[in-house]
């Protein structure tokens, strides 16, 4: 497995999704667990430190501690996403996440940024890996040549 991803709730799969769609989309191996850094710590703590994962990505609501309790288990890559939840759309849970101390990074990605959580460890895992690189390349291609397309359309309507 390359890849980790931890939900701190079963609530978030609806934001997480979008991290799994993508990893298959690049052919990244990756597992899937629901663990919360308050509720289990303890599964946390054993889910980190057993995987075999190169990078997790941790996503959590609220106090939204998860990624951080991950980062403090491990030297390997820790991707945050936080989660919009109630009361404050998810600023305290980017709060939360964005907020490491010095020597215990997190990457953060923006509210819900699931999707980006995933093509952020792709690149990482890129960085070793040619065909990856590749994949990467061609994603990136498609994505301009999609709003090419959208620009010509939209251009079309008015013009």
């Amino acid at each position: 497995m390359k890849v980790a991803i931890i939900m701190g709730s079963a609530s978030d799969w609806g934001v997480m999704r979008a991290a799994v769609e993508t990893l298959k989309n690049f052919s990244v191996d990756f597992d899937v667990t629901v663990a919360s850094a308050h509720r289990t710590p303890q599964k946390v703590h054993d889910y980190v430190k057993s995987s075999d994962a190169q990078i997790f990505i941790a996503a959590a609501g609220m106090a939204a501690h998860l990624a951080g309790v991950v980062a403090s288990l491990t030297t390997k890559p820790v991707i945050g996403v936080p989660i919009n939840s109630e009361p404050f759309k998810g600023l305290d849970s980017l709060l939360s996440t964005v907020q490491m101390p010095g020597g215990v990074p997190v990457a953060t990605m923006a509210v819900n940024g699931a999707k980006n959580a995933a093509i952020f460890a792709v690149e990482l895992l890129a960085l070793c890996d040619d065909e990856l690189a590749k994949k990467l390349i061609a994603y990136r291609e498609q994505m301009a040549e999609t709003i090419e397309l959208k620009d010509k359309n939209l251009k079309k309507e008015f013009f």
